[in-house]
């Protein structure tokens, strides 16, 4: 398995998290940033996949299932924060702490391309898998995207309909799936990257173990960095 497509995924997204930057500071507004780490990883998928030495099914899905996911996200974090006139509350929260330091706020969207690379890995892993052939993990895999990709959207779209509802202002979203979680997004976030895990089965110890990368960084995020109880 070569890295090279991971240097040049870190390049590209350094670039565009630096121009991302410019237009924070000229704004006022870190929002932007949620936006363009979706859209970065929708564009990794499919070059991961190009430019891997795996068999042409894999490489397929790797592309098409990463892409969709991260162009979906990318779109709905897109129409919830250009929709918005206000910085979100977390980026609030870093403005007031940094005191508006714009080397810190450089320094936090340089680290997105870095973590951008890191969601690659998974991408280039799972694309590398030798076999030609249609296997119950490609199936698996599928499944489990589908499900997770779903629910994600769905939890997005039960809560984006919750907070459109003047009368729901200030108040705990707990209809439709949120009933059953107080993060259905997250968790399905979480899901979705078993699917390229399964998708790196067959493909030697080593792959598989690195696009066991992709559930496990997600967690510690979502668990470390989102404010999870």
């Amino acid at each position: 398995m070569t890295v090279w497509p991971l240097l040049h995924v870190g390049v590209f997204a350094s670039v565009v998290m630096v121009i991302g930057w410019l237009w924070q500071r000229r704004s006022g507004n870190a929002g932007p940033v949620d936006v363009l780490w979706a859209a970065c990883l929708a564009v990794a998928a499919p070059y991961c996949a190009w430019m891997s030495d795996g068999a042409l099914l894999p490489r397929v899905l790797v592309a098409v299932l990463g892409g969709v996911w991260g162009a979906r996200l990318a779109l709905h974090l897109g129409v919830r924060v250009f929709g918005d006139p206000h910085e979100d509350g977390r980026y609030r929260a870093l403005r007031e702490h940094w005191n508006g330091d714009q080397r810190k706020f450089l320094g936090f969207f340089v680290v997105q391309a870095v973590v951008v690379v890191l969601f690659s890995v998974p991408f280039l892993a799972a694309a590398s898998n030798p076999n030609p052939a249609w296997s119950v993990w490609s199936s698996l895999a599928i499944a489990v995207w589908l499900i997770a990709v779903g629910g994600e959207a769905l939890a997005d779209r039960q809560l984006s309909a919750h907070k459109a509802n003047p009368a729901n202002r200030g108040v705990t979203c707990r209809s439709g799936l949120w009933r059953y979680s107080r993060h259905p997004n997250y968790f399905f976030e979480f899901v979705h990257w078993f699917a390229y895990l399964a998708l790196a089965v067959g493909a030697g110890p080593w792959p598989v173990a690195l696009c066991a990368l992709g559930p496990v960084v997600m967690f510690v995020f979502l668990y470390r960095f989102t404010g999870i109880p």
